[in-house]
């Protein structure tokens, strides 16, 4: 598998105009998959958080109106439950952060099975969730999940080696503050491995929504709102980034950031040009 690193918008757009064949072929491939009838399907690949080939489960749950699956979250291996994008970020994790076993790592997340595939593996790994706003970061609710607000982290600083993060910073109105926190509580040399919801074609953000400092919600744009294992009604998007979230990170402090983009057959990473993102302090 290919792993192109990108550092900034003008590299993209280099990027993108030598792929545009190799586009056309994936998209093809993509293509060849589909059934005429909108029904599951099962694609081979290589499943990496299962050491082995599999038979990876797709459904249309979330696909367009194009007959079109959401690739990215409905490519499920039947082994370790993890979709496209989660079996990309344990590799991708593996092949850029090169962790060892008792390093110190926060994911922001612990009722998922990407945390129940994390941890077993490491020996000193924390996870966390949003839980709500009437608990302190830091607490245990009655069903022992550990509550974390990405702004208001409880750890001191340099807490960490490795921070994850997976589709969770769009749901944060104040982004700024949460990068600013994640600098904060990783140790010198640390990685913070991370996804949003990411359109490599826009130099800017687009913000959804904006939350005042009472807590009242504006919507800019038709609420959208995406699954939360926290809450049946699902969490709200605030944005969907593009690379001036790098100015974010850098604003932060971060002094290496940058983009991994990849695609599969071979490892059933589809959908087009995947995208997870390194900051490193």
């Amino acid at each position: 598998m290919k792993i192109y690193r990108v550092n900034n918008f003008e590299d993209y757009q280099s990027h993108s105009e030598l792929m545009q064949e190799e586009y056309a072929v994936r998209k093809e491939y993509e293509k060849s998959l589909l059934p005429r009838l909108r029904k599951s399907l099962k694609v081979k690949g290589y499943s990496y958080p299962a050491g082995r080939c599999v038979k990876l489960h797709v459904d249309f749950e979330y696909g367009g109106n194009h007959g079109i699956p959401n690739w990215r979250e409905r490519l499920v291996c039947p082994e370790s439950g993890l979709n496209c994008r989660m079996r990309a970020a344990v590799q991708l994790f593996d092949v850029e952060c090169a962790p060892y076993l008792r390093d110190r790592i926060y994911i922001t997340e612990q009722v998922t099975a990407l945390y129940r595939y994390f941890s077993p593996r490491y020996e000193n790994i924390t996870g966390s969730e949003f839980v709500g706003t009437e608990f302190p970061s830091g607490s245990i609710n009655p069903d022992g999940i550990r509550h974390e607000d990405l702004t208001s982290l409880s750890f001191s600083d340099a807490s960490f080696d490795h921070l994850l993060s997976f589709d969770c910073f769009e749901h944060i109105p104040n982004y700024h503050k949460a990068f600013g926190e994640c600098f904060r509580v990783l140790a010198p040399g640390g990685n913070m491995l991370f996804s949003v919801p990411f359109n490599l074609a826009s130099p800017q953000n687009v913000t959804r929504a904006n939350m005042s400092h009472d807590g009242v919600i504006e919507h800019i744009l038709e609420p959208e709102y995406h699954g939360d294992p926290m809450s049946k009604t699902g969490c709200l998007c605030f944005r969907h980034y593009g690379w001036e979230m790098f100015d974010g990170l850098r604003a932060a402090g971060f002094r290496d950031v940058y983009a991994l983009l990849f695609w599969s057959r071979e490892y059933g990473y589809l959908g087009g040009e995947q995208a997870l993102f390194i900051a490193r302090k």
